[in-house]
C-alpha cells in the first residue's frame, strides 16, 4: 500500500493580499493542488480586515485539509506603520494555522528564493517562472499565490532533508 501524499499549505502573509498555495508531496515529487489570494478591503478598519483574513484562511484550511503549513517571514521596511500592519497580518496567518493544529515552518524570503530558484537574490518573476517549472500546469492566481507556492516547495524540501538526515543518523 502506497502512503497518501503529504499536503502542504504555503502562506505569503500580507494585509492587502495574502497568498496561499497547496501542494501534494509524494517522495520527491511535487504536485500542485490549489492556489489563491485573500484580499482585504483597504477602506475597512484594521480589526475587521484582520478578522476577514482569519475567516478566509479558516475556509482555505477547512477545504484543503493540509497536513502542515509554512509561512514566509516578514522583512521590515522604511515605513514602520506598514511593517507593523504586515506583522499583524502575519500573526493572524500563524494563528489560523496553529488553531487548525498544523505544525508551521517559517522561512526567510532569501531561503525561499534559494530553495526555488537557486539564489537568495532572485526577483519575483524568477520565482514565478520556477514555480511554473516545478509544478507543471499550474495556473497562478497572482504573484502572492506564486510566492506562497514557493514557500510550500521550500517546506517540502526542508522536510525531505530532515527525513534523509534521520535515516542516516538512525542507520549509524
Amino acid at each position: 500500500m502506497t502512503p497518501s501524499p503529504a499536503i502542504i499549505l504555503g502562506l505569503d502573509p500580507g494585509l492587502g493580499t495574502t497568498g496561499w498555495g497547496v501542494i501534494a508531496v509524494e517522495g520527491n515529487r511535487l504536485r500542485h493542488v490549489a492556489n489563491g489570494q485573500i484580499k482585504t478591503e483597504p477602506s475597512m478598519v484594521l480589526p475587521r480586515r484582520l478578522a476577514n483574513l482569519h475567516a478566509a484562511l479558516y475556509d482555505v484550511i477547512r477545504q484543503q485539509q493540509p497536513d502542515g503549513a509554512a509561512v514566509e517571514e516578514v522583512l521590515g521596511n522604511s515605513n514602520a506603520q506598514s511593517t507593523l500592519k504586515l506583522g499583524q497580518a502575519r500573526g493572524v496567518v500563524l494563528l489560523s494555522a496553529a488553531q487548525a493544529g498544523l505544525v508551521v515552518g517559517e522561512y526567510h524570503p532569501s531561503i525561499v528564493k534559494k530553495a526555488t530558484v537557486g539564489t537568495g537574490g532572485a526577483d519575483k518573476k524568477q520565482v514565478q517562472a520556477m514555480v511554473g517549472h516545478l509544478l507543471p500546469g499550474v495556473k497562478l492566481t497572482g504573484p502572492d499565490a506564486a510566492d506562497a507556492l514557493a514557500v510550500a516547495i521550500t517546506h517540502a524540501h526542508h522536510l525531505a532533508s530532515a527525513r534523509a538526515m534521520q535515516r542516516r543518523v538512525g542507520a549509524v
